[in-house]
């Protein structure tokens, strides 16, 4: 029993000091207490821990009390309205589709845009024209001294061409 007791102190002293802190020569300030249950809009959870509307309104109370009585005697009105002080959205608000894909997508669309602005820019005023040697006679220019040179005979280019009748094996 004294266990218990001394055990409840501690733990309502240290829930009381987690919601006020000392502000720099201020008093005391309130601060948000994560360690209480707090209301979320959930498919993978139907019932949350808390109802939506935490602080009341007089209708609401009295909408409340009207509740404890037969709900037959509750207009179809006042069941929404009681369903929203529990709730935030059904399930059918939470499965609706948003268009938070468009504006990912442009998103998408315009930084790769932007990013084919920039590599037109670097290709026309960065890099200098492309080099001869990238040309179809150069190419086939190289291809011929290689060849001539017997470059690589056993397994390279030069084993793949025959000497014989100048053209390349089959």
């Amino acid at each position: 029993m004294l266990a218990s007791r001394v055990f409840s102190l501690v733990g309502r002293r240290s829930i009381s000091t987690s919601l006020c802190l000392r502000a720099h020569g201020h008093g005391v300030v309130k601060a948000e207490d994560y360690t209480l249950p707090v209301y979320v809009d959930r498919r993978d959870v139907p019932l949350p821990e808390v109802a939506f509307v935490r602080d009341l309104s007089a209708q609401q109370q009295a909408l409340k009390e009207k509740e404890k009585a037969s709900w037959s005697a509750l207009s179809v009105d006042e069941k929404v309205e009681l369903y929203r002080i529990k709730f935030n959205e059904t399930y059918a608000e939470m499965n609706k589709g948003t268009n938070e894909w468009k504006t990912i997508l442009g998103g998408v669309f315009f930084f790769l845009g932007f990013t084919g602005i920039i590599l037109i820019w670097q290709k026309h005023f960065m890099y200098g024209p492309i080099p001869h040697t990238f040309s179809d006679e150069w190419l086939s220019a190289q291809t011929k001294r290689m060849l001539d040179m017997r470059v690589n005979p056993v397994e390279g280019i030069s084993a793949q061409w025959d000497f014989d009748k100048n053209e390349w094996k089959k």
